[in-house]
């Protein structure tokens, strides 16, 4: 007996409704561009596709991946405020603001950031210094 909604093709099943969802995630691949992760102090810049990616978790593991040479499997709980170290994770909007990174939910961040920003945390710039 055969299920509905189901059909083979070529040995494999596809629902039409998993049909329709790949084709509309192809169709914002064309429409959302791919954003700009920048480094401040490197020269070369990164690019970075925010719909292949669920949520803030997601980026923060490519991000890893994509900036940091290694790629540690111990690292738990990984999100934005750990996924580059010594550095924060920032972002650009559409009118050019620079804001931190999970300040919007998912949706609202993919929609507005036009730019990624890593910024490395600046230390106290007095340290080891005495006061007189």
């Amino acid at each position: 007996m055969s299920q509905p909604y189901i059909r083979s093709q070529n040995n494999t099943t596809s629902s039409p409704v998993h049909k329709f969802l790949k084709e509309e995630d192809d169709l914002l691949a064309g429409v959302i561009p791919a954003v700009t992760v920048v480094v401040e102090g490197r020269s070369i810049c990164h690019r970075i596709s925010l719909h292949n990616h669920d949520g803030y978790n997601s980026l923060a593991k490519a991000l890893r991946h994509m900036l940091v040479d290694y790629e540690d499997e111990q690292v738990g709980g990984l999100d934005l405020s750990n996924a580059v170290p010594g550095h924060i994770v920032a972002y650009e909007d559409m009118e050019n603001d620079l804001l931190l990174a999970g300040d919007l939910n998912w949706k609202d961040f993919t929609r507005v950031a036009r730019r990624i920003r890593i910024i490395p945390v600046k230390g106290n710039s007095s340290k080891g210094k005495g006061c007189k």
